[in-house]
C-alpha cells in the first residue's frame, strides 16, 4: 500500500465537529437512486462515494418512503445516546399502516427482542439478563474460542494447500455460531440450521425487503420460534448451568406467570443468537479483507500484535456490521432545522456517519492507528450487550491468523449480500503465496 499516513500526521479525531446543516430540498428520485446503487455489487464493495453524496444532501434528509435519514456523526451520536428517542417496538409497529412490512410475524417477533424494547420494559429485561459477558465470563470462554479458532484455521490451511479457500465459509461464518452455541449449550448438529435461519430472518430488519424476502424472514422466524420455545421447555424440564436455565430462575423469581416467564426467556435466547451470528461474522470477515487489502498495515500489525484491539476498532469504524439504525421521535422535534413529527422514524445512517469529514480526519483512509470512537455498537441504553464477546472473537482470530498464516492474498473479488442495513460478506476467496 502506498502512502499509509501515520496517526501523528493526522489531526485529532472529533475536534472539528461543525454545526448541523439543515436539509435543502432534495429530489426524491436522487435519494431512491442512491439507495438502489448502495445495493449493487459496486455499492457494496465501495459505499464511500455514495455516502458522500448522501451527506451532501444535508445532515437530515427526508426519506421518500417516509421518515428521515440522519447522515452526520454528531446527529447519529446524539440520537443514539438520547434517553427520549425510542426504538420501533411492538406498539409502534402495530400502529403502522404497512401491514406487510410491520405486522408480519418476523417483524412482530423482532419487536419483542431486547434491542426493540423501550423503558420501562427494556429496563426490566436488561436487568434480568445481567452482565453476561463480564471479564470473568469472557476469561472462561476465551480458551474455548482459541481452541475453536485453531481448529478452524487447521481446516482453512488444508484447503489453502489445494488452492483458493473461502474465508467466510470456513472461518468467519463458523466461529460465531460455535462460540454462542457452546455458551448456550446448543447441540453442534443444530449450528448450521441456526446460521441459515439467522441469515434469512435478518431481511425483516432491512430497509427494502422484497415480498419474497419477507416470506423467507417469516418462515425462518417461525422455525426459530419453534426451536427456541422447545429449548426453553427442555431447560425448564431439566435445568443446568447454562444461561437459559439461569434466566428461567431469574424470571421465575419475579414473574408469577410461568408462561410469561418462558416467553421472556425465549426472546432472550433468540436475541442472543440473532445478535451474535450475523454481525460478528461480518466483523471477522471485514477485518481480514481490509488487512489483506492494506498489506503494509497488516505487516506492521504482525510486528505489533498488541495493537490488534485498535485495528479492530478501525475495522468497526470503516465498515460497521450495521450501517443503519432506527429511532422514533418521541414528540414533534426540531432536528437540524427539520421538523420530525411524533412517531416518525429517523434512520441513523451510521455507515455514512463513520466517514463524516466534520468528525474524522481523512475518513476515507483505513488507518489501524487511528484510535477514534465509532457507533458500531450503538449507544445509550441500547449499547450492544455482546460487544466484548465480538471483540474477543476478533482478537483471538487475528492473533492466530497473524502468527500462523503469512503470505495470504485475496484471489478474487469478494461478494456481498445486496443489503443496506446489515452488511454480509458472502465470499472472501483467499490464496497463500
Amino acid at each position: 500500500m502506498q502512502g499509509w499516513p501515520l496517526s501523528s500526521d493526522l489531526p485529532k479525531e472529533g475536534i472539528a465537529l461543525q454545526p448541523a446543516l439543515a436539509a435543502a430540498p432534495v429530489d426524491r428520485r436522487s435519494v431512491v437512486s442512491l439507495f438502489s446503487r448502495l445495493r449493487t455489487a459496486d455499492g457494496q464493495s465501495n459505499s464511500l462515494p455514495l455516502y458522500a453524496k448522501l451527506r451532501a444532501m444535508g445532515d437530515v434528509v427526508q426519506a421518500p418512503w417516509g421518515g428521515h435519514l440522519a447522515t452526520s456523526y454528531g446527529l447519529c451520536h446524539q440520537l443514539l445516546r438520547s434517553r427520549s428517542w425510542r426504538v420501533p417496538d411492538s406498539a409502534w409497529r402495530a400502529r403502522q399502516g404497512d401491514a406487510a412490512r410491520w405486522h408480519a410475524s418476523a417483524s412482530r417477533q423482532m419487536g419483542g427482542t431486547l434491542p426493540m424494547l423501550n423503558p420501562p420494559h427494556h429496563t426490566r429485561v436488561r436487568r434480568a439478563v445481567g452482565n453476561v459477558f463480564d471479564r470473568k465470563s469472557l476469561a472462561e470462554m476465551k480458551t474455548s474460542v482459541e481452541r475453536t479458532t485453531s481448529r478452524l484455521l487447521d481446516r482453512f490451511e488444508e484447503e489453502l494447500a489445494d488452492g483458493p479457500a473461502d474465508f467466510c465459509a470456513l472461518v468467519s461464518e463458523e466461529l460465531p455460531v460455535i462460540t454462542i452455541g457452546e455458551w448456550l449449550q446448543i447441540p453442534p448438529a443444530d449450528y448450521a440450521l441456526l446460521r441459515s435461519l439467522t441469515h434469512d430472518q435478518v431481511y425483516t430488519q432491512e430497509l427494502f425487503p422484497t415480498p419474497s424476502q419477507l416470506a423467507l424472514s417469516d418462515e425462518s422466524s417461525r422455525q426459530l420460534r419453534q426451536y427456541f420455545t422447545a429449548l426453553v421447555k427442555e431447560r425448564r424440564r431439566k435445568p443446568g448451568n447454562d444461561p437459559v436455565s439461569a434466566w428461567l430462575r431469574v424470571w421465575d423469581a419475579q414473574e408469577p406467570d410461568r408462561e410469561a416467564a418462558d416467553e421472556a426467556v425465549y426472546s432472550l435466547a433468540l436475541f442472543m443468537v440473532l445478535a451474535a451470528l450475523e454481525t460478528t461474522s461480518h466483523v471477522l470477515s471485514s477485518a481480514v479483507r481490509l488487512l489483506l487489502e492494506h498489506p503494509r498495515q497488516l505487516n506492521w500489525l504482525r510486528v505489533h500484535p498488541e495493537e490488534i484491539p485498535d485495528a479492530i476498532d478501525e475495522v468497526l469504524r470503516y465498515d460497521a456490521p450495521i450501517h443503519m439504525i432506527s429511532r422514533v421521535a418521541p414528540e414533534d422535534t426540531d432536528l437540524a432545522g427539520v421538523t420530525v413529527r411524533k412517531d416518525e422514524m429517523v434512520q441513523l445512517m451510521v455507515g455514512a456517519a463513520h466517514h463524516d469529514p466534520n468528525h474524522y480526519a481523512s475518513p476515507e483512509v483505513f488507518d489501524i492507528r487511528r484510535r477514534a470512537p465509532h457507533l458500531s455498537f450503538g449507544g445509550g441504553i441500547h449499547f450492544c450487550l455482546g460487544n466484548a464477546l465480538a471483540r474477543m472473537e476478533a482478537e483471538c482470530l487475528l492473533t492466530a491468523l497473524l502468527e500462523r498464516l503469512p503470505g495470504l492474498r485475496i484471489s478474487a473479488p469478494p461478494l456481498w449480500e445486496p443489503r443496506v442495513a446489515f452488511r454480509r460478506l458472502i465470499t472472501l476467496p483467499v490464496v497463500r503465496v
